[in-house]
């Protein structure tokens, strides 16, 4: 999608500086450049780890198990962290269910918590399967039966179910409220594990999540779990603790990188965030033979970090410009024409680039090249086109802003800069994504742009000193900030549902793993900004999370 021109005023001061931001240092240290890498503990875990999913693929091909006890295994596994291991026959059992859901009398006696389980597993894998199945619930006022209101475990399965809803299911959008209403209104009467479990939820929905963060709660809730499969809780911890040190490994060759190259001493103004970096990367692609993705993307990150806070929190509008012109030569012999403090972001751009190259020739990826250079030059032209009209005032309209904003939401960056480490991406999968117009993509980018802007609402607007994407909505339409926010928040919804809409219909085998990563940037997005917080500015907000996943081992 072609972004608007940039119309530059002659007459702004093209050589002040912005208000600059301080931002906290790494809040991590030296937590991972002194992890030791034991290979005969990974050893033994990838052993016990073969051994147990045998048993558990027997469990799921075993014959005569109902629809439900099905169901039920398959949301498990899933929910433990362990059902990419056994996709395949995920994927048959569901593709059955869905077949024959018309013909299966079974499904007539189901109840709210199994009527729910199956719906959101099937739309969680691209069946667009009808919202009718909850008329039955409905009273003749077209509300929710008053009976349900005590169902915890019901309400809660609806509840997830309705975060997979697409536009004009009014049956979700009630689902919702109902839910949510009902879940609070119980909580403090639900025994303690329920109790914890609808907590997380109304924090965090599952399927808006990140997979890794949401395996680490539910193995806790799990254990919890009278009715617990001893076997599936040890595989899941196994299998957590064994990726878990692989994060180690891949953060600890990531910090000895990052440190070398010691970018933030001689660019101070930029964010040292290499660990939140490496959340998306991981966000993007947990499994254990994806690492040259995550490393990858963890840099390209971190390079759009400096980047954006170069543009946005220091450079000058006249070096913006200068900036952005000799990023679009792409030659080293340019450089001697920046400032100082550019030449090293110049040349940490190009040998990033440089080494890109060689691992894509190696891969026989070398078609994604120019798509990987053209998107950090388009990126470079859409911060500068932001900058000029945030930081030089001349406020854009907030459709010329949103446009923008598929450029600078970064994902075609991190869409093309992992390619060499994907043995499934073709010419024909970034085809397919440079497509126009690519309504999964806009609406993945949509929802981390207005989950974003509300949150980095205040830290943008430097201390009311510049406008921001809020300031530009409400100064278009003559509302209010708040009302601003409340809009914001109500796209931020709808875009969830034009992406699960695409979701469950855009299902060609070329855009299946394209759809996935686009899936799992709104995840990150959501988690990083959800609910007014600016997490990857102030990374305190979800360091728990980040822990969990990366740092704290699961005691088996």
């Amino acid at each position: 999608m072609a972004p608007p021109a940039t119309v530059i005023d002659d007459s702004l001061p093209k050589d002040v500086r912005p208000p600059v931001t301080s931002y906290a240092p790494s809040m991590w240290g030296d937590a991972f450049t002194s992890f030791s890498f034991d290979n005969k503990v990974q050893e033994k875990y990838a052993e016990a780890i073969q051994e147990l999913k045998q048993q558990v693929r027997s469990m799921l091909m075993t014959k005569g198990s109902t629809t439900i006890e099905k169901l039920i295994l398959i949301d498990t596994l899933e929910r433990l962290g362990v059902g990419y291991h056994f996709e395949q026959e995920i994927e048959d059992q569901l593709r059955e269910i869905f077949r024959f859901q018309s013909q299966d009398t079974e499904q007539d006696n189901y109840d709210l918590f199994t009527t729910a389980l199956q719906f959101r597993l099937l739309r969680q894998h691209r069946y667009l399967v009808s919202c009718d199945v909850f008329n039955k619930y409905m009273a003749e006022d077209d509300k929710f039966e008053e009976t349900l209101t005590s169902d915890a475990k019901g309400l809660l399965s609806l509840y997830e179910a309705a975060n997979v809803r697409i536009h004009g299911e009014d049956v979700l959008e009630d689902a919702v409220a109902f839910t949510t209403h009902h879940l609070k209104r119980m909580m403090q009467q639900l025994e303690p594990l329920l109790q914890c479990q609808v907590k997380r939820a109304l924090e965090q929905p599952l399927h808006r999540g990140v997979p890794r963060v949401e395996a680490s709660h539910y193995i806790s809730f799990y254990e919890r779990n009278e009715l617990k499969n001893e076997m599936l809780l040890k595989l899941a911890k196994l299998d957590f603790n064994y990726l878990q040190n692989i994060y180690k490994k891949e953060l600890h060759d990531l910090s000895r990188w990052w440190n070398e190259l010691d970018l933030i001493s001689k660019l101070p103004y930029a964010r040292d965030r290499l660990v939140e970096c490496y959340f998306w990367g991981a966000t993007f692609h947990f499994q254990p033979q994806h690492s040259y993705a995550r490393i990858e993307i963890t840099k390209s990150v971190q390079m759009l970090t400096v980047m954006d806070d170069t543009y946005d929190n220091y450079a000058t509008l006249e070096e913006a410009d200068l900036f952005t012109e000799i990023l679009e030569k792409w030659d080293i012999n340019e450089i001697d024409r920046l400032p100082d403090y550019m030449k090293i972001i110049y040349k940490f751009i190009l040998n990033l680039y440089e080494d890109y190259e060689v691992e894509a020739a190696k891969q026989g990826k070398l078609f994604a090249v120019p798509y990987a250079k053209e998107a950090v030059k388009q990126i470079a032209k859409a911060y500068n086109r932001h900058t000029q009209w945030f930081l030089g005032e001349q406020m854009p309209t907030y459709e010329e802003y949103l446009v923008n904003t598929i450029i600078t939401s970064c994902i075609y960056v991190f869409l093309t800069v992992g390619i060499p480490g994907l043995k499934s991406i073709s010419k024909e999968s970034i085809d397919w994504l440079m497509s126009e117009p690519n309504k999964a993509l806009i609406a993945s980018t949509r929802v981390c742009r207005h989950a974003n802007d509300i949150g980095s609402d205040e830290r943008e607007s430097r201390g009311g000193n510049i406008p921001t994407a809020v300031d530009c909505y409400a100064k278009q339409y003559g509302v209010s900030k708040e009302e601003t926010v409340d809009k914001f928040n109500e796209l931020l919804e709808n875009a969830w549902k034009d992406f699960n809409t695409e979701w469950s219909t855009e299902i060609s085998t070329i855009s299946k793993d394209m759809m996935e990563q686009l899936l799992n940037y709104a995840r990150a997005a959501e988690v990083n900004y959800r609910n007014g917080r600016d997490a990857y500015a102030n990374p305190q907000k979800i360091a728990g999370q980040i822990a969990a996943v990366f740092m704290d081992p699961i005691v088996i």
